[in-house]
């Protein structure tokens, strides 16, 4: 019996639960139980397989995480390894429902204990620090949704619950800053510092140093929010998750108008942009759910599998930060972030 010869590997990173599908050559079994997928040191089963094309699932991190090299293994014969990243996984136990934050001042990170609609959670933020300490940060807003921070450093955070954008003070208290946004979810800021709010019923809003809020821009209605990025361009874009699998990611221009950037994702979510002006997307793509990375150009694949994938940030060291609905994974895969200021 031949050698498994791996030919491709797609995508070339993702977290525990996702799906990779191998392209290889020499994969001959008599019996489905004989197929094994290893990454690194641990062992799955195929979810499905043929000699040539092989679903795996992707290990829990606590048993393999980082760079590593998956293996087809059947009958005693081992394929050469192709490299892939597995996440290591940073924080669990939470609820994010957009972005978590990257705080370029002290590298640490934030998320969300979202909870469900109206009630009200012991812990709204949680801190991550760089040395991988989870610690409750912020307590007392109902339902927080975007997190951003401005160009002075200062945490914003919206509500969905009461429509309010919150500004966190140093003595790390929540002050209202902004009111009567709808159901406000997803916060970003532009190159000159100014904020802009979407409230999921349809408005986008500009929101003044005072808190004023003006409407910017008007997109159709999401079932659960807005999420916003500025990208290079200047341009600010939304992706707005409903109950269709063919959801587009909309491109608003400095002066409101709303065109369609790519069409094709099934319930996009988070986002975020890197310098060379590459979008990034919590989204299923074809049928697989992970970080669908868009080129200017507005060709996509995906490039992290995952199951649950709500949203995600860069580091300043090269590092991808997903989100899932309860945890939060580091992903080293060099890609310098873009922020507007």
């Amino acid at each position: 019996m031949a050698q498994p010869e791996i030919e491709n590997v797609v995508p070339g990173a993702g977290v525990e639960g996702g799906e990779v599908i191998i392209t290889c050559r020499e994969f001959a079994f008599s019996t489905y139980d004989q197929a094994r997928v290893r990454f690194g040191g641990a062992e799955t089963r195929p979810i499905s397989c043929s000699p040539t094309r092989v679903i795996a699932p992707i290990p829990a991190s606590d048993l393999v995480s980082g760079e590593t090299n998956i293996t087809l293994a059947v009958n005693g014969k081992n394929s050469k390894g192709r490299s892939f990243v597995v996440g290591e996984k940073i924080a669990e136990n939470l609820h994010p429902v957009a972005n978590p934050a990257y705080d370029r001042d002290n590298g640490a990170i934030y998320t969300t204990l979202s909870g469900t609609r109206g009630q009200k959670v012991p812990v709204s933020v949680y801190k991550i620090t760089p040395d991988g300490e989870s610690e409750p940060f912020l307590t007392d807003i109902v339902n927080p949704t975007g997190l951003a921070f401005s160009p002075e450093g200062e945490m914003f955070i919206t509500s969905r619950f009461d429509g309010t954008v919150y500004r966190v003070t140093p003595f790390k208290e929540a002050e209202a800053f902004a009111h009567n946004l709808g159901i406000a979810t997803g916060i970003a800021f532009d190159q000159e510092g100014r904020m802009y709010v979407g409230d999921r019923s349809g408005t986008i809003y500009q929101v003044n140093e005072i808190g004023e809020a003006t409407s910017f821009a008007t997109v159709e209605a999401s079932m659960a929010a807005y999420h916003l990025a500025f990208g290079p361009d200047g341009y600010l874009y939304v992706a707005g998750p409903s109950l269709s699998s063919f959801d587009s990611v909309v491109r608003i221009s400095p002066d409101g108008e709303v065109v369609r950037f790519f069409t094709g994702l099934g319930r996009p979510q988070g986002m975020a942009f890197d310098r060379q002006g590459n979008l990034f997307v919590a989204a299923s793509r074809r049928g697989h759910r992970g970080i669908v990375r868009i080129t200017p150009d507005a060709e996509a694949e995906i490039i992290v599998a995952g199951i649950g994938l709500v949203g995600l940030c860069f580091d300043d060291h090269g590092n991808m930060i997903a989100a899932s609905n309860r945890e939060l994974y580091r992903l080293p895969l060099g890609i310098e972030g873009y922020w507007p200021f």
